[in-house]
């Protein structure tokens, strides 16, 4: 009956019988069947159908809201009993950048989680240099980064994507009327980067070196930070994209570009080799497909 219930509340919450089916990987006439089959073993109407539209009886809208509260409890029930049965929680420790802000490594937790609900993730945040202290020093399993130096063998260099390099600058500063920006434009500009006060000057040096930046630098310990710092006026946050970003009304992106070719850095999971699991290879995977925008279901 918990298959049955979750196929109602997927039916309810997506207000749409093909979408429930399409989530739920089956069809729609067995999603409707297996619906039908709940009303029968409850002796209750839960849904009115009109043609293909369909609403909730009072009976189905009470009953859905406690089953969502069912439903959580048998979850967490399962997982505890799982717990119990291996000694202990299983778990995977994944450290990523302090300056990363997209949805990719959140939209690879929340579809590991469905596809393991048994295996505990652990996330932690650090610079560049925390995230390769915390893998040499086995605080963290798997690493999210750039690739900031030659790849070592002693790690799994698992290749995710390449970013682009846009800057970020408020809506209303002339430099974000341009299509294109150089290093030469923003020479006057400061950067604003995240950083600790130990790993500041090789910050600078990267970005000197790489970018061609002359431009003074700022340095914030946060995102948010960094994205405050932008909307006052204060100088432009460097942010990477697989795919042109959205301006908004407060800012706008603008592609920073070297000799007519847009800059961008790679983006890896690293793993030790020694310490190899097939769960590491299976969160990588889930990783790589939100970084490439694709689906892992």
């Amino acid at each position: 009956m918990i298959k049955q219930i979750k196929y109602f509340q997927s039916v309810v919450r997506l207000k749409n019988f093909t979408k429930a089916a399409e989530e739920n990987f089956i069809s729609q006439s067995a999603i409707s069947q297996q619906i039908q089959a709940l009303e029968k073993d409850l002796g209750v109407k839960l849904l009115l159908r009109e043609g293909r539209k369909f609403s909730l009886t009072p009976a189905g809208e009470f009953f859905y809201r406690k089953s969502l509260v069912l439903v959580n409890d048998f979850d967490r029930i399962c997982r505890e009993t799982l717990k119990i049965a291996t000694g202990g929680d299983q778990k995977i420790s994944v450290g990523y950048l302090r300056h990363y802000g997209g949805d990719e490594l959140k939209k690879t937790v929340a579809q590991f989680n469905e596809k393991f609900p048994e295996i505990f993730i652990e996330i932690l945040q650090g610079t560049h240099e925390e995230l390769y202290d915390f893998l040499r020093a086995n605080k963290v399993d798997l690493v999210v980064s750039d690739l900031r130096r030659k790849p070592s063998d002693q790690y799994v260099n698992f290749f995710l994507a390449d970013k682009f390099f846009y800057a970020e600058l408020p809506a209303k500063n002339p430099l974000a009327q341009l299509e294109k920006i150089t290093a030469e434009d923003l020479k006057n500009t400061p950067i604003i980067l995240i950083a600790p006060p130990s790993e500041q000057h090789g910050e600078e040096i990267f970005y000197r070196e790489y970018l061609g930046l002359k431009s003074e630098f700022i340095f914030v310990g946060t995102l948010e930070e960094a994205h405050l710092m932008v909307v006052s006026n204060r100088g432009f946050f460097l942010a990477d994209f697989d795919a042109p970003p959205k301006n908004s009304e407060l800012v706008k992106y603008v592609p920073i570009f070297f000799k007519d070719k847009q800059f961008f850095r790679k983006y890896f999971a690293f793993w030790k080799i020694e310490s190899t699991r097939k769960i590491f290879d299976d969160f990588a995977e889930i990783l790589k497909s939100n970084f490439c925008g694709k689906s892992s279901a």
